[in-house]
């Protein structure tokens, strides 16, 4: 009798399209505990859900991982959403999560998203209804637990900030029952107190611990405040309704301190560092005003009426000097040129020349000097050194 025989690959493709065929292992919730928990470098996360019976291999691809709000880790109660599906290559079935959600918080998570959905369509989130948050508080009032971590964060850091801001201490229950109206009334009475600010919030915790913050009454309570209230419910991550409706929010109360609180003492050191700065450059500000001071004094002495009176008669002393200097020198000039000349008019005289022999004649009153200014007959002058004769011409020969 013949058998069917089959492939590995053969049964695997089966089974896994048997797997896919069936609708309720396309979108199942399972609920069970973490164990094996390995967050992968590739940023997949594998791990195993156990309860008392048995196991089943779970993985959560990358992709998915936005949508997870929690760290999750070994004994994590949760429910896992996804499709059940084969692997071909180990032959093993296991759950591709695409949601997962800490058990006992799921009904919780769709409480608070249809109160936040509910109020953001009321505007009790919208940033008009904002008050801002005073810069120079003097008092801060506190609603949380008196013995938590988040009072003494708040006390360190608002003192150390400024010891002089008065803190006051609403000690309200922020967990369990009573603790939304305890949060509501520590914020009315805060309010009729007429603290500048008042900060609302707890330490971390899971959204059960967390919940009092999520309520509709204390939501209204912080949106009705007249004062402006900054929220620090839980850790960085955590989100309340308190946190979407108040002022402004807080990563933690060590934050919310930092926000209301100013830094007067760091503010205090930089006023005395930029006084001593200030000192500085006044002081160099005097010394070059001085220093400009002096140069138009020295310029006002130079440009006085008496100094330039004074230059002006120093000037003319100066030019007198020259003057006469120059007088002296045209005078001796001159003197001397007037001796050359009466020494070459003295050797041009006709006096002298006529004292040593030399006659001087003319005719008509005019000089003869040459033969042809006279003829025969003509009468001439002759001067000499005594006297002067009358003469006339008996004949005119001139030199060959």
């Amino acid at each position: 009798m013949l058998k069917n025989v089959y492939t590995v690959e053969q049964v695997n493709k089966y089974i896994k399209n048997m797997f896919a065929e069936d609708f309720m292992l396309r979108n199942i919730c399972i609920k069970g505990e973490v164990s094996n928990c390995k967050y992968h470098t590739s940023g997949h996360i594998y791990f195993t859900l156990k309860d008392a019976s048995g196991t089943i291999s779970a993985i959560m691809f990358a992709g998915y991982r936005r949508g997870l709000k929690f760290q999750m880790k070994e004994g994590d109660k949760v429910m896992v959403t996804g499709s059940v599906e084969v692997y071909e290559g180990a032959g093993k079935y296991q759950i591709y999560a695409r949601e997962i959600e800490l058990d006992g918080a799921g009904s919780l998570y769709l409480q608070f998203e249809a109160l936040k959905k509910e109020l953001e369509e009321m505007g009790m989130f919208a940033q008009e209804y904002k008050k801002p948050i005073p810069k120079f508080v003097k008092t801060v009032g506190i609603v949380t637990a008196p013995t938590g971590a988040a009072i003494q964060d708040i006390r360190n850091i608002a003192t150390r900030r400024n010891p002089n801001v008065q803190l006051i201490l609403y000690p309200a229950l922020v967990q369990g029952d009573g603790a939304k109206e305890s949060i509501v009334r520590g914020i009315q009475a805060l309010e009729q107190l007429g603290v500048d600010v008042i900060i609302v919030g707890r330490g971390g915790g899971s959204i059960e611990d967390l919940w009092a913050f999520n309520e509709e009454m204390v939501a209204r309570a912080i949106f009705d405040c007249s004062i402006p209230i900054i929220s620090a419910v839980g850790h960085e991550v955590d989100w309340t309704i308190a946190d979407f409706v108040s002022d402004l929010r807080a990563p933690t109360p060590s934050a919310a301190a930092e926000l209301a609180v100013f830094d007067y003492v760091t503010t205090k050191q930089k006023l005395r560092e930029q006084m001593l700065r200030m000192e500085r450059s006044m002081g160099r500000s005097i010394y070059m005003a001085r220093q400009r001071l002096e140069y138009e004094k020295s310029k006002l002495r130079f440009l006085s009426p008496q100094n330039r009176l004074n230059e002006n008669r120093r000037h003319l002393l100066e030019l007198e000097e020259k003057i006469a200097d120059r007088i002296q020198r045209t005078w001796t000039t001159k003197k001397h040129q007037l001796m050359l000349l009466a020494n070459t008019l003295d050797g041009l005289s006709p006096v002298k020349k006529i004292s040593s022999g030399y006659a001087y004649v003319e005719s008509n009153g005019k000089s003869v000097k040459t033969v042809e200014d006279i003829h025969v007959s003509d009468e001439i002058s002759i001067h000499v050194s005594d006297g002067k004769m009358k003469a006339v011409v008996m004949e005119v020969s001139r030199n060959e």
